[in-house]
């Protein structure tokens, strides 16, 4: 649909189409709506979803730079940043020291291994209510997630 800006005035027919259709509007909705029901579900054992799947990443043996964990995340590497600082304040991960090109080795400690230990039921829970929300279009949903991530 093509709707023509006259006299640097935007139409009612355009904030419709953008407030009705916007991809970016409503993916930014899912995404907030989907965090809320992870932050809320882990909020017992003190770690946010974005915590947790980088203490999973890093479980994982997650790349080094902190650039590639970053595009690895699609996190913002300041945010990527501020939560690896966070989380080694708080003694879950540790970092060794700067190598060439500026890479760390970020590993777990155990203590970051229990942490992960007890949020997993909390993540098992928030995942199940999502997969009910869904319904029998999870794998459809997962497929256009994946798609969505892998064109971009």
């Amino acid at each position: 649909m093509y709707i023509h800006i006259m006299d640097d005035e935007i139409s009612n027919a355009a904030l419709d189409l953008v407030a009705g259709e916007c991809i970016c509007r409503r993916a930014r909705m899912v995404a907030r709506t989907v965090t809320r029901v992870f932050d809320d579900a882990l909020r017992p054992c003190g770690l946010r979803i974005t915590q947790f799947t980088l203490l999973v990443a890093i479980g994982k043996g997650a790349p080094d730079s902190i650039s590639l964990l970053a595009e690895w995340l699609a996190m913002e590497r300041t945010t990527l940043v501020r939560n690896l600082q966070l989380l080694e304040k708080e003694g879950l991960i540790e970092r060794g020291p700067e190598g060439g090109r500026r890479a760390k080795a970020t590993r777990l400690t155990q203590a970051g291994r229990q942490r992960l230990a007890e949020a997993f039921p909390y993540w098992e829970q928030a995942q199940k209510t999502m997969h009910q929300r869904l319904g029998d279009e999870w794998q459809l949903t997962q497929n256009t997630l994946d798609k969505l991530v892998r064109s971009g």
